[in-house]
């Protein structure tokens, strides 16, 4: 089935192709929680943005492979390179225009144990490549 999608903005346009009835994974990572993405990774070759590539902008952190794009208008992230799947595309459910006919849901537990224990050391943060500093 060829779905649409968009930013919430409508600056940025994009399809797939994905069955008619999806499995989509929600995440416990920092990022993935916090902006309530749902995932459904796909092989790039189902995707194709049909406008907005001036609109869209990257952020990377920690490793730097994941490419979290994002529309520079509005914020919204309809879509993502995924570090588990940099040949794919990460899509978010929540983005797309034409409605599923329905999608199953799971939580995928992605938490590494150096997230965790800097969390549990007061005063320090890990910066983009991963060295401890201290505030």
């Amino acid at each position: 089935m060829r779905y649409q999608g968009s930013c919430h903005c409508k600056a940025v346009l994009f399809e797939i192709d994905a069955p008619e009835v999806l499995e989509a994974d929600y995440c416990n990572c920092s990022i993935c929680s916090k902006s309530g993405f749902l995932h459904l990774i796909l092989p790039l070759s189902k995707f194709k943005l049909l406008s907005g590539a001036d609109a869209l902008s990257t952020y990377t952190f920690n490793t730097g492979v994941a490419r979290h794009t994002f529309c520079k208008f509005c914020g919204m992230k309809p879509f993502y390179t995924p570090r588990s799947n940099p040949d794919g595309i990460d899509i978010n459910v929540n983005c797309l225009d034409t409605r599923p006919a329905s999608v199953g849901t799971r939580v995928r537990r992605i938490w590494r144990s150096a997230m965790n224990a800097s969390r549990r050391m007061p005063g320090v943060m890990r910066n983009r490549s991963n060295n401890v500093s201290r505030y």
